[in-house]
């Protein structure tokens, strides 16, 4: 006979897998085990992925050998489920994850990246929320499969959901889509959602590192509840199940770096806003990495990373520059690309809306970092653009009192040039700049507007 409900015979499948089963006869019962997890089953190394990227890969998520129910995403017989204490921002997305890991062990280090098996496979899924007033309700998007390849490197494949999460796709290159979300008034917006290649994988899982981001010891030492119900932390949980060389002495977890989510208020807000640069980051941002100065990894001490007044290579046209500027958020760098959509963001791909919540922390980071106050660059109004005939110009600053000093040549203002103290009237092309000052106050940074007169 059909078994009639499906969703919850998967969910008994995981249980059965990850508790402890006692079979000695009559009066036997479940044995739930005290770390969550019941003795290792290993998978197959690389499932059922190729050693290497140029191998056939399954052009189905169903025949990869990650789900044994793939609509309900129940995890094959030795998978295991995990979490992470901060994530990357991904557009907003809930993400499931588990991973395979052959019968070898993970190089465990209590600090830096882990060390895996080859045929370790990581599975991650992406859900995006699609109506405000029900966070319940989601729309299933995709499946990244990252594995470690027979060469010692990791490759990544991505699944693009089906509209009936019957199964998902293979997608040979990058893809964008757009996703009806409810807001809370009834009204319906779209948001971008990129599917990324599996070249932009390597992007950020590169030879810098040893291709695996998230799962380290910074990130795993936290605690989780599996699904035979007993929760327990991570690392503690895998290290009773044998899976790393040097063991770990349970003792040593509490003295471990951790990091710090953002809305944990036990954590200083400099923890919490290191920890959003070491995830969102540090994956280039590393000795050896790309172009630039700093190390934004977590285990750096601070006053090695070159973060709070480490100079930058591209200024973006602002003075006195600094990948973090203490109280000064108009010229930190780091936090004008975070908080920007242009082609100046990062990370600069996969991501299609700003983290307003990332934002907000490292604003607050900044502004509680010793310095003067800060002028904003004046405000103009109306933007620039192309008129047909003359306009004026309004400056306006949040600040009483100060100063506006603005140019029509496109030089820098300082001082002692024009002083704004009514709209200025443009009769031909010009380019505006206005800064800020008060005594007491650092000076603005140059706002400026482009203008062309007539046709």
């Amino acid at each position: 006979m059909a078994w009639k409900y499906p969703t919850l015979f998967a969910f008994l499948l995981v249980a059965i897998t990850f508790a402890g089963v006692s079979n000695a006869g009559a009066g036997s019962k479940t044995e739930v085990l005290p770390h969550g997890l019941a003795v290792r089953s290993a998978p197959t190394p690389y499932l059922r992925m190729p050693h290497l990227a140029g191998g056939k890969i399954p052009p189905l998520l169903s025949q990869t050998g990650a789900f044994s129910v793939t609509r309900d995403l129940v995890p094959d017989k030795g998978l295991i489920p995990y979490d992470i204490v901060v994530a990357f921002w991904s557009d907003g997305a809930v993400k499931s994850r588990w991973v395979a890991v052959p019968n070898e062990k993970i190089k465990y280090s209590p600090t830096g990246d882990w060390t895996f098996p080859r045929g370790t496979v990581f599975v991650k899924t992406f859900e995006l929320s699609t109506d405000a007033a029900d966070p319940r309700i989601k729309r299933r998007l995709e499946t990244r499969l990252l594995v470690c390849d027979s060469g010692g490197g990791v490759y990544g494949a991505v699944y693009k959901w089906r509209p009936d999460n019957s199964d998902a796709d293979l997608l040979e290159s990058s893809r964008t889509e757009e996703i009806p979300i409810k807001a809370a008034t009834g009204e319906v917006q779209r948001q971008t959602w990129y599917y990324p290649s599996r070249a932009d994988c390597l992007t950020c899982h590169n030879a810098k590192t040893t291709g695996v981001l998230g799962v380290k010891a910074r990130q795993m030492n936290r605690a989780f509840t599996y699904p035979s119900g007993v929760t327990d932390n991570e690392l503690r949980a895998w290290n009773h199940l044998g899976m790393f060389t040097p063991t770990v002495n349970d003792a040593d977890l509490a003295r471990l770096p951790t990091l710090a989510a953002a809305d944990d208020v036990t954590r200083s807000i400099q923890d919490r806003a290191r920890s959003y640069l070491d995830v969102n980051c540090s994956q280039c941002h590393r000795p050896g990495g790309t172009v630039a100065y700093f190390d934004a990894r977590y285990d750096t001490p601070i006053e090695k990373q070159d973060i709070i007044e480490g100079p930058v290579l591209i200024d973006q046209g602002i003075d006195r520059p600094r990948v973090i500027s203490p109280h000064d958020v108009w010229r930190s760098i780091a936090f004008m690309r975070v908080n920007t959509l242009d082609d100046i963001k990062m990370p600069p791909i996969a991501r299609e809306t700003i983290d307003q919540n990332g934002v907000s922390l490292l604003r607050d980071w900044i502004l509680t970092l010793p310095g003067r106050q800060v002028l904003d660059p004046p405000a103009m109004s109306p933007q620039g653009g192309t008129f047909d005939g003359p306009i004026k110009i309004s400056l306006a600053e949040r600040e009483l009192g100060a100063d506006i000093r603005y140019t029509l040549d496109g030089s820098v203002p300082g001082p002692t040039d024009m002083r704004y103290e009514k709209p200025i009237e443009l009769t031909n092309p010009a380019v505006v700049r206005a800064k800020a000052f008060k005594d007491g106050f650092t000076r603005s940074i140059t706002s400026q507007e482009v203008f062309i007169i007539g046709k």
